[in-house]
């Protein structure tokens, strides 16, 4: 039984694997010409490269966003809210992923893609209440999290003792970031 009916399993089975090798290597091709040509040309890729921006921490500020003045009020951009967490000061002094000491008593955030040193509002959904962080950090790692806050913010909107809540996220303008 091993004569002419094994022969078009055997096809299948060759053309499977043909076709599994052929997928393997468009994958993996853009990969190998990006590291190839890193490595042939390493002064060109530094050339082209963005120049890393200069971290500079901003002051930690505790003034409420309910005290900013009612022209500032309209510089927010409404974003994702979802739930927050914070963390604390297991991690103090670990360096963030902007290259700056972690303090928790800072008002500052991490956040998955939002550009280092974006100021942005977030607003305790339940209570109302608000503060002003800065995102020097990338996370928060859990599917379920939209933002990790320092310690002090947490504090400042009523979540460090729940470890977590619901927030509402606005990113204040690029106009008024820049100032």
């Amino acid at each position: 039984m091993t004569g002419k009916h094994n022969q078009p399993h055997k096809a299948r089975r060759i053309a499977r694997i043909g076709f599994a090798l052929a997928t393997a290597a468009m994958l993996v091709a853009p990969a190998s010409s990006a590291i190839a040509e890193s490595k042939m040309a390493p002064a060109k890729a530094a050339a082209e490269a963005p120049a890393p921006a200069a971290i500079v921490a901003a002051p930690a500020s505790t003034t409420p966003v309910a005290a900013l003045p009612q022209s500032l009020e309209q510089d927010f951009e409404t974003i994702k809210g979802g739930t927050a967490s914070f963390y604390g000061h297991s991690l103090r002094g670990a360096r963030t992923a902007s290259g700056e000491r972690f303090n928790p008593d800072d008002l500052t955030a991490a956040h998955p893609s939002l550009p280092f040193g974006t100021k942005l509002r977030v607003t305790n959904a339940l209570t109302g209440d608000s503060v002003m962080v800065r995102i020097n950090d990338r996370g928060p790692f859990h599917s379920n999290r939209v933002i990790d806050l320092s310690e002090a913010a947490a504090k400042e909107i009523g979540i460090a003792r729940m470890g977590s809540g619901k927030v509402e996220l606005a990113v204040l303008s690029d106009d008024a970031n820049d100032e």
